[in-house]
């Protein structure tokens, strides 16, 4: 079965083809880096990390590509606020980012492109759109003349003549058209600069997305995305001033992620309701945050709580017991009979039912499902009189690839005796000093860890549950 794609751009699911045969060109846009990643820049990077797995467990050669935004009007702003120089700034919460990603089960992009390591290709992208006449200079600033390019509102489906202004679209009496978008900004006072042929100034935001995908992917790519937020007016942007300098498609495929809401609303600054992976992770084992973002289809919203996150814990809790279970096990035997040829049937199954819901357009919550499926199975199977060492190995390795596909890890958590002995001497000096508070704390922490305690005559017993 051939892997379908949603794609923005034509509205429905398309049989994915790349440009080149086994080949794919991938770029995923990053974020700004002004402070740690909130939640919602979470998401597709989950989300296009777990694209990109798959498509190399398909057998593609995938180039990824995602940028750092390290110039904007934010990382100014925090850098004023802070008595700090917008590359220090920038430096800082890069190196946060791989953090709190990596944490999460992310692998790095093979080129991570910033803005101010790019500038002369951003700057010779600008110069040869204006040569064009697709591009003006006025004040010192630069524009692209929307209405040049005769495609514009094809991602997001809308017509140039109703099309409102973008949040990120500044209207201004330098421009020829209030739907022009900025290319280059002048340098104010204070602002962080470059020379142009245009005078000291700094890019716009739109630019540096096709400049970069231009040098590292190429003209045309296969595949293009990033959050819901960017199809209108960045990937709209993207796309005009790629396609009017180029004269090709810019991407074959444009995919995007729904939105996060917290707590049923919707994430925004107004509502103070910014929820960071930083923190999250603090509090939650990363990977069950990466399993609830894959327990929604992507395209789909999700809504997050902390109370959401506790039952996913619970869940793919479940799904990694079963697999230490199957590990636990030891007195399989070492033959394989026409009975455990059905069991081995079932598992090959299960694979072919992953297989089909991720083809269709990266279907994660129904991969997850065939996950619970090959839980059950495999509970089942412990039940039997007899177990064969082949089956508990094929169980267990097919557990460990479709995780990997997933970028989940069924590595145990457990504590150390050694921790543990010490957390109940903690408990029993609490109990001492009659802090029952802290006594209490400690043994609910212990039996989430499934450890049970078992207090005697002769002192505090344990084992695990």
């Amino acid at each position: 079965m051939a892997i379908q794609i949603y794609n923005t751009l034509s509205r429905k699911k398309e049989t994915f083809v790349p440009l080149e045969e086994g080949k794919v060109k991938m770029y995923v846009c990053g974020p700004t880096v002004y402070n740690y990643i909130h939640i919602g820049n979470a998401r597709p990077a989950i989300v296009f990390d777990t694209v990109r797995r798959y498509l190399e467990y398909r057998g593609f050669d995938v180039k990824y590509v995602s940028n750092f935004t390290d110039v904007d009007d934010k990382l100014i702003r925090a850098a004023n606020q802070l008595g700090e120089d917008v590359p220090t700034i920038a430096n800082r919460f890069i190196d946060a980012y791989f953090e709190d990603v990596s944490a999460l089960g992310c692998q790095k992009a093979d080129v991570h492109p910033r803005v101010m390591e790019n500038m002369d290709i951003i700057i010779d992208f600008i110069s040869r759109l204006v040569d064009k006449g697709f591009a003006y200079e006025s004040e010192g600033d630069v524009y692209f003349r929307t209405r040049s390019f005769d495609e514009y509102g094809k991602l997001s489906h809308q017509s140039i003549d109703d099309l409102q202004v973008g949040a990120r679209i500044e209207v201004g009496d330098r421009k020829e058209d209030d739907l022009d978008f900025a290319l280059w900004k002048a340098a104010k006072e204070g602002e962080i600069y470059w020379e142009s042929p245009w005078g000291l100034g700094r890019p716009g935001w739109h630019i540096e997305c096709s400049a970069m995908a231009k040098k590292y992917l190429g003209e045309t790519i296969d595949i293009h995305a990033g959050g819901q937020d960017l199809t209108f007016p960045h990937h709209e942007n993207e796309i005009a001033q790629s396609e009017a300098l180029s004269g090709k498609l810019f991407s074959r495929y444009w995919m995007h992620n729904g939105y996060i809401n917290i707590d049923n609303e919707k994430m925004s600054k107004s509502l103070g309701n910014f929820v960071l992976v930083h923190d999250i992770i603090k509090r939650h084992n990363p990977q069950v945050l990466r399993f609830f973002m894959l327990s929604v289809h992507y395209r789909n919203p999700i809504n997050y709580s902390e109370e959401l996150l506790e039952s996913t814990k619970a869940a793919f809790e479940r799904l990694t017991t079963s697999y230490q279970n199957l590990n636990h096990r030891k007195e399989a035997s070492t033959d394989l009979t026409d009975h455990n040829q059905e069991w081995l049937d079932k598992l090959t199954a299960l694979h072919e039912q992953f297989i089909e819901a991720m083809d269709d357009d990266f279907n994660t919550a129904l991969a997850i499902s065939v996950l619970f499926e090959l839980s059950k199975l495999a509970n089942y199977y412990l039940l039997e009189k007899n177990t064969a060492v082949e089956v508990i190995e094929a169980f267990t390795n097919k557990f460990e690839e479709l995780f990997g596909v997933l970028g989940l890890t069924l590595e145990s958590e457990e504590m150390l005796d050694e921790e543990i002995d010490a957390l109940i001497e903690k408990r029993n000096q609490a109990r001492r000093d009659r802090n029952f508070q802290l006594s209490d704390q400690i043994r609910d922490q212990l039996k989430e860890m499934n450890i049970i305690l078992e207090d005697t005559p002769q002192g505090t017993r344990w084992k695990r549950g």
